[in-house]
C-alpha cells in the first residue's frame, strides 16, 4: 500500500504562486507514476500534470502548461507541482495520486490506483 499526504495549498492573488507537495509513504515499488489531479465545486476530477519515474517524462494539461511544473525528488519520495500565474479558474482541491499502470500521457482517474486527501488551492482576481 502506498499512502500520499499533500501540502503547500493555499490562498493567493491572481498572478501569484504555490508550491504543492506530495510525500509518498510505505510500499513504493509497484507505482510507475504519481500525478496531480483537481476538481472544483461541481466539476470533475481532471488530471493537471503527471511524471512517469522511470522516463522522467512530463504531461500537463493544455491550459496549466507553462504555469505549472512537475517534479520528483526520490531520496525525499516527494513530488512537488509548483504553480505560477496562477490564475482564479486554477481554484479547485488539488489531489496527489499515484498508479502502478504504465502511462504514455497524462491519463484519467482510473489510471491511478492511490490517492491523497487533496489540498484547497484558491486564486482571488
Amino acid at each position: 500500500q502506498v499512502q500520499l499526504a499533500e501540502s503547500g495549498g493555499g490562498s493567493v492573488q491572481a498572478g501569484g504562486s504555490l508550491r504543492l507537495s506530495c510525500v509518498a509513504s510505505g510500499n513504493n515499488y509497484p507505482t510507475r507514476s504519481m500525478a496531480w489531479f483537481r476538481q472544483a465545486p461541481g466539476q470533475e476530477r481532471e488530471g493537471v500534470a503527471n511524471i512517469l519515474f522511470i522516463s522522467e517524462r512530463t504531461y500537463y494539461l493544455d491550459s496549466v502548461k507553462g504555469r505549472f511544473t512537475i517534479s520528483q525528488d526520490d531520496a525525499k519520495n516527494t513530488v512537488y507541482l509548483q504553480m505560477d500565474s496562477l490564475k482564479p479558474e486554477d481554484t479547485a482541491m488539488y489531489y496527489c495520486a499515484a498508479g502502478r499502470g504504465r502511462l504514455e500521457s497524462l491519463g484519467t482517474t482510473d489510471d491511478y490506483d492511490y490517492w491523497g486527501q487533496g489540498t484547497q488551492v484558491t486564486v482571488s482576481s
